[in-house]
């Protein structure tokens, strides 16, 4: 919850340039739904593609205060970010609803950025495997393959400036490659596992170094232009 729309724009404004050459890397920006409009026209000629933090399943209807994915569509979202631990924890998000959320926007045709990951509590109960393998199984029951990105967020690395070692990353991003397979197939190869938990440009090169981090899941590094460019400009 951060940014409104001028800040939103002036963020943009630092930003593009700085990463407008940058071809071989994805690069998504998501606002908060107030400035997901002004953002969309910003990004329209730009390599860089918008998302949103959340969206009710429903396409319409009598949900107050709630955003559809049409809505999403119709402003100009590619992707969405699903099942974040925020929406877990605070909000009381279950793995069905996250289930139910995942199947409206990939109905969409919405790129699903799901998120997963464990309690500090979870880990050192020596859960983590198994709390990843329920909320991948649940999460994405039902669920075809293309359209989904992974987000491993190890939910006490979140925001503590406490990161997961590359070799936990790794075991972590291994372990969902081993479980996806063994819910697609081959297929489980081509689908991007991302690391989202303290990622800085200090950290960035390598966590990227490990076999399985696809990407980055980005948050506070990522609300400053400087920072955030410097991550996506990671050394390959």
């Amino acid at each position: 919850m951060n940014k409104k729309i001028d800040e939103a724009q002036a963020f943009l404004d630092e930003f593009i340039p700085l990463v407008w050459n940058e071809k071989d890397v994805d690069i998504v920006i998501a606002p908060p739904f107030t400035a997901l409009y002004t953002v969309s026209n910003l990004l329209k000629i730009t390599n860089v593609s918008l998302a949103a933090q959340n969206l009710h399943q429903a396409e319409k209807g009598a949900f107050t205060g709630e955003i559809s994915p049409a809505m999403l569509t119709d402003v100009g979202c590619t992707h969405v970010i699903l099942g974040h631990s925020e929406r877990r924890t605070l909000f009381g998000e279950t793995d069905e609803t996250i289930n139910n959320k995942i199947q409206s926007a990939k109905n969409f045709g919405l790129e699903v950025i799901f998120c997963i990951g464990e309690s500090l509590s979870e880990r050192e109960s020596g859960m983590t495997f198994d709390v990843l393998s329920r909320q991948m199984t649940e999460g994405l029951k039902g669920v075809a393959p293309d359209g989904i990105i992974i987000a491993y967020e190890p939910v006490w690395a979140i925001g503590t400036g406490r990161t997961a070692t590359t070799a936990q990353a790794q075991e972590a991003h291994e372990f969902i490659r081993r479980t996806l397979a063994g819910l697609y197939g081959s297929v489980a190869d081509e689908i991007r596992i991302i690391y989202g938990g303290s990622v800085t440009a200090e950290n960035i090169d390598s966590l990227m170094a490990c076999a399985d981090v696809d990407g980055a899941l980005v948050g506070g590094a990522g609300l400053k232009a400087a920072s955030f460019a410097r991550i996506v400009k990671y050394n390959k």
